[in-house]
C-alpha cells in the first residue's frame, strides 16, 4: 500500500552523470554576468532525476516557447496544474510517488513525515525549508484574521485538528487523532491542500511581520480594503496572476492582469532534472492567448496553438484531423476519466415541493435512465467510440465491476412508463405529456452552462427519448456562475454536466465523490454544503440512501488497509448505481489532444481529466520538447 510504505525508496535510483551540469541557454548571461549561481548551486543537494528512457521517452533539448489558448484571464489557473509539481504527485501509471519531497513516512495512516530536499530553493532563490510550512500553519491557518474558522477542514480528524511539528529544517510533521487515508492523495490533487506558503515573501503583506505605515501604503497601492486582504491576494498559488510570488512549478508568471497574453518563464531553481543532467522544463516558455471560448477550436485548427486540449472535444475532432493536412500538427486522441461525458443530475434539493418529492423517489431517476437510448447517443456524438454505460468508474480503474456500468442504463422505454405509472404520473395532457399531481404539465428544465455544445447535442437526442416517455425535457443555457447559484439554491430542476470527476480511482482515493460532501453536486448542493462547512450551512440529508453513503465514507475515513477501503468503495458504487444520484450516458469518450508536429514526450495514448491526471499534468509537461526543424 502506497501510504504505508517509506516513499524514499521510490525515488528514481538514477546516477547522473560525472561531467558538469547542463546550464540552460535561457539563463547563460543570467550566470556569466554573476546575476545568478550556476546550476549546481540553484539545485537542490538531490534534485528529483527523471529517467525519460526507462519510461519510454527521449531525451529533450532545451528551448523554445508554447503557445496555449484559452478562453478568459481566469484560465491562467491552469498551468499549476499543467505543471503539476506536488509534494506527492500521480505519475503516468497512478502510482502516488515524491516529488517535492524528498520522501515520506505514514505510519497507520495517521502520522505523516515529510522530508524535504536539502537545498531546494523558491523561484526568487530563497530556501525552501520548514519554516514555510511553520508559517502556513502558524500565521495563516491558526490566525483567526486569516482563516476566521480555523485551519481547514481537510486537516480536522474526528473533530479534532491536526498536530503539526517541525523536527528541523527539512523535516515536518502532521499527526491526526484517527486515520486520514486521503491526506496523501489530497496533497496530489489538482487543487491540492496547501500546507505552506513562501514565507519570505509572504511575510511583507503579514500584520505580525510589517509595519502598520507600510502596510497601508501597500493596501492602497494594491487597491483591497484591509491587510487579511492584501496577503490573500498577493499569496493567491491556484491562481497565479502576482508575478513577484515565488514559486516551486516549472514556470513562473511574468504578466499581472489584466492582459490578453499571459507569459510564463522557466523556474531557474526548478527541483527536477533529466538523467543527463540537463534542468526540466525543457520549455523556456509558456504562453496563453486570450480567445473567445467559441473560437478556440477554429484557431487551433488554423496552428494558432502549440499544444491544446483545453477548449476542444470530441466534436472538433473532424476539423482538427483536416488541419493536420494544412498545417504542422499532430492530433491524438485520449480517454476522457469522467463517469459519464455527459450526465443529467435531478435536483434532490430543489424548491418545487412537486418535483423534489418525484427527485427523491428512486422510480422516477431509474424511469429517467432507461428512457435514454445510449446506444443512439454513442454513434451519433462519439462514432461509437464511446462507451454507453451508467455515471461509474472505468474498466481501467481497479474497483470496476461491469454490473456498475450496467446498472439502469439499459434502453427500455417500456420499464419506464411502468415506473412512471406506478409514481402516479398516469394522466396526459396535449402531445402526450404526462400530467403532475397539481395538474401541471411534467416538463423538466434542464440548465447547462451553456459552455460545451457536446452537452447540447446530447440533450437534443434526450429530449425526443423523454417524450417517448412521456416527459417534456427544456434546455436552458446560462452562465457557469450564475447557473451554480442558481443551483445552490433550490432554482434548478434538473442540470446537465460531466458524471464524476475520477471514473479511475484506486481505493486508497476517497470515494468523496459518491456522497453528499460539496455544494457544487448538482444533484444535492445544499446537502452537499452541510458536510462542506462542517455542518454550519446547508441543510442535513434525510434521504436514508444519501445518509448511507455518508455513513461509508466516514468508515473508510477510518480504515487502515486497502482492502477495507476496497470493500467500502464497492458498497458505495453498488448503492450509487442502484439509486441513480446521477444519471450517465456514455464514458471514456475520446479527447483531441492537439500539438505542434515536431513536439516530442506527449503521450499518444493517454488518459485526460481533471482528476487524478491533472489534465496533462501526470504527463510531466516539462518534458515536452521540440525535435529540430
Amino acid at each position: 500500500m502506497i501510504t504505508r510504505r517509506s516513499a524514499l525508496s521510490l525515488l528514481a535510483s538514477v546516477a547522473l552523470p560525472a561531467a558538469a551540469w547542463a546550464e540552460s541557454p535561457f539563463f547563460a548571461i543570467e550566470v556569466k554576468m554573476g546575476n545568478m549561481p550556476p546550476l549546481p548551486e540553484r539545485l537542490p543537494r538531490q534534485p528529483r532525476v527523471i529517467d525519460l528512457p526507462a519510461m519510454g521517452r527521449s531525451t529533450g533539448r532545451l528551448g523554445g516557447s508554447v503557445r496555449m489558448l484559452v478562453s478568459g484571464q481566469r484560465d491562467v489557473r491552469l498551468l499549476p496544474i499543467y505543471s503539476y509539481a506536488r509534494l506527492v504527485g500521480y505519475d503516468a501509471d497512478l502510482n502516488l510517488v515524491p516529488d517535492i519531497l524528498a520522501g515520506f513516512e505514514a505510519v497507520e495512516d495517521r502520522i505523516f513525515t515529510l522530508h524535504l530536499r536539502e537545498g531546494h530553493r523558491w523561484s526568487d532563490g530563497t530556501p525552501f525549508t520548514a519554516e514555510d510550512f511553520r508559517y502556513g500553519w502558524d500565521d495563516m491557518m491558526n490566525n483567526a484574521d486569516l482563516y476566521r474558522g480555523g485551519p481547514p477542514v481537510d486537516l480536522i480528524a474526528d473533530g479534532k485538528v491536526v498536530e503539526f511539528s517541525v523536527i528541523d529544517p527539512v523535516t515536518v510533521r502532521y499527526t491526526f487523532a484517527s486515520p486520514m487515508p486521503d491526506f496523501l492523495p489530497k496533497l496530489a490533487a489538482p487543487l491540492p491542500l496547501i500546507l505552506f506558503v513562501p514565507q519570505a515573501y509572504m511575510k511583507t503583506f503579514h500584520a505580525k511581520y510589517q509595519t502598520p505605515e507600510k502596510l497601508a501604503e501597500l493596501i492602497e497601492q494594491n487597491r483591497v480594503d484591509d491587510w487579511q486582504s492584501l496577503h490573500a491576494k498577493m499569496g493567491r498559488s491556484i491562481r497565479p496572476e502576482n508575478p513577484g510570488l515565488p514559486t516551486l512549478e516549472a514556470w513562473r508568471p511574468r504578466t499581472a492582469p489584466p492582459a490578453e497574453q499571459f507569459v510564463f518563464e522557466r523556474n531557474a531553481y526548478f527541483h527536477r532534472v533529466d538523467q543527463t543532467g540537463q534542468q526540466l522544463p525543457y520549455f523556456d516558455r509558456i504562453i496563453l492567448d486570450v480567445a473567445s471560448a467559441d473560437i478556440i477550436p477554429a484557431k487551433t485548427a488554423t496552428g494558432e496553438s502549440d499544444l491544446q486540449a483545453g477548449g476542444i472535444s470530441f466534436p472538433d475532432y473532424t476539423l482538427m484531423k483536416q488541419a493536420e493536412k494544412q498545417h504542422p500538427l499532430k492530433v491524438s486522441l485520449w480517454r476522457r476519466t469522467q463517469g459519464s461525458s455527459v450526465s443529467l443530475f435531478p435536483n434532490l434539493n430543489c424548491k418545487d415541493a412537486v418535483w423534489r418529492k418525484l427527485f427523491q423517489d428512486v422510480r422516477m431517476r431509474r424511469a429517467l435512465s432507461v428512457a435514454i437510448n445510449r446506444n443512439e447517443i454513442n454513434k451519433v456524438n462519439f462514432f461509437g467510440l464511446g462507451r454507453e454505460s451508467a455515471d461509474t468508474v472505468l474498466p481501467e480503474s481497479q474497483l470496476f465491476r461491469p454490473e456498475y456500468a450496467s446498472a439502469w442504463a439499459q434502453h427500455d422505454p417500456d420499464l419506464a412508463n411502468r415506473l412512471l405509472d406506478e409514481l402516479g404520473l398516469t394522466e396526459r395532457g396535449g402531445g402526450g405529456i404526462r400530467l403532475l399531481p397539481d395538474g401541471r404539465q411534467a416538463g423538466i428544465v434542464v440548465e447547462t452552462a451553456g459552455e460545451s455544445s457536446l452537452e447540447t447535442d446530447v440533450l437534443e437526442l434526450i429530449v425526443d427519448h423523454m417524450r417517448d416517455v412521456g416527459i417534456a425535457i427544456y434546455i436552458r443555457a446560462s452562465q457557469r456562475d450564475i447557473f451554480r447559484s442558481r443551483a445552490m439554491g433550490g432554482e434548478v430542476q434538473m442540470s446537465v454536466w460531466a458524471g464524476l470527476d475520477n471514473g479511475v480511482p484506486t481505493a486508497d482515493m476517497a470515494p468523496d465523490q459518491l456522497a453528499p460532501t460539496h455544494s457544487d453536486q448538482l444533484q444535492w448542493p445544499v446537502w452537499g454544503s452541510w458536510y462542506m462547512s462542517a455542518e454550519t450551512a446547508g441543510e442535513a440529508p434525510d434521504l436514508p440512501e444519501a445518509m448511507q453513503l455518508v455513513a461509508l465514507l466516514k468508515a473508510w475515513r477510518n480504515t487502515t488497509t486497502t482492502a477495507a477501503r476496497a470493500e467500502i468503495w464497492a458498497q458505495m458504487l453498488v448503492l450509487w448505481g442502484d439509486q441513480v444520484f446521477s444519471i450517465g450516458t456514455v464514458n471514456s469518450a475520446p479527447q483531441p489532444i492537439v500539438r505542434a508536429a515536431r513536439m516530442r514526450n506527449v503521450p499518444e495514448d493517454a488518459l485526460y481529466g481533471f482528476t487524478p491526471t491533472s489534465f496533462l499534468g501526470a504527463y510531466m509537461p516539462d518534458t515536452f520538447y521540440y525535435a529540430r526543424e
